[in-house]
């Protein structure tokens, strides 16, 4: 795939990587060409870096891994999104968000032409999305969306991120509940005090 990666800091650019070294072609989305975090991402292979418009439009799957109180800013800086999909990895931490929405995909959906927006790699840590791997279990991730299409995206790319698998948890109307796995998982790591080296893993019988 060609994947935009906008937000090229902690989450962005593990995901970059995972996702160059399975062979996606991956293009850095940035405002300052001089100046960005996530230099030494251009090591990686099939990586370059573009201003964000450009990085859009020579992708079909854009990945948002901005703060959220910058998400309506960005996605009105993304360009045309026609028949693109969005994988939103943002989440409203403590009411910082984008003001007038309860989740950063609704933002992200009221500002951009596609509808397929998904909102994934949101609810754990970047070391996580890093390294999936606990002993000989591997970590799951979740998304929401209304698109079939842009699920089909969000679960091959948790995939070859190293995730076991991506369970869909719903629609459009599920983004709250994915955010609020967010805070769960930030609370038991941080507030907790149990640190960043615990993840989410779905047994079954």
């Amino acid at each position: 795939m060609k994947i935009a990666i906008i937000g090229t800091g902690n989450v962005g650019g593990a995901l970059a990587t995972a996702w160059a070294q399975k062979g996606h072609e991956i293009n850095l989305g940035v405002r300052d060409m001089e100046r960005f975090k996530g230099t030494e991402l251009l090591a990686n292979p099939r990586t370059s870096v573009s201003p964000i418009a450009d990085a859009v439009s020579k992708s079909d799957v854009i990945l948002m891994a901005t703060p959220a109180t910058n998400a309506v800013e960005i996605t009105q800086s993304l360009g045309d999104t026609t028949g693109k999909v969005i994988l939103d990895a943002g989440n409203i931490i403590l009411g910082r968000g984008p003001q007038g929405f309860n989740t950063v995909s609704e933002a992200i959906l009221a500002h951009t032409n596609t509808r397929d927006v998904v909102k994934c790699f949101n609810t754990t840590g970047y070391n996580n999305m890093a390294n999936p791997l606990y002993g000989e279990l591997t970590l799951d991730m979740f998304m929401a969306g209304d698109s079939l299409e842009g699920k089909l995206v969000a679960r091959q790319l948790a995939k070859d991120a190293g995730f076991a698998e991506c369970y869909d948890i719903g629609g459009n109307d599920r983004f709250g509940l994915l955010e609020q796995l967010a805070w769960f998982w930030i609370n038991l790591a941080m507030v907790q005090g149990h640190g960043r080296d615990i993840g989410i893993k779905i047994l079954k019988r």
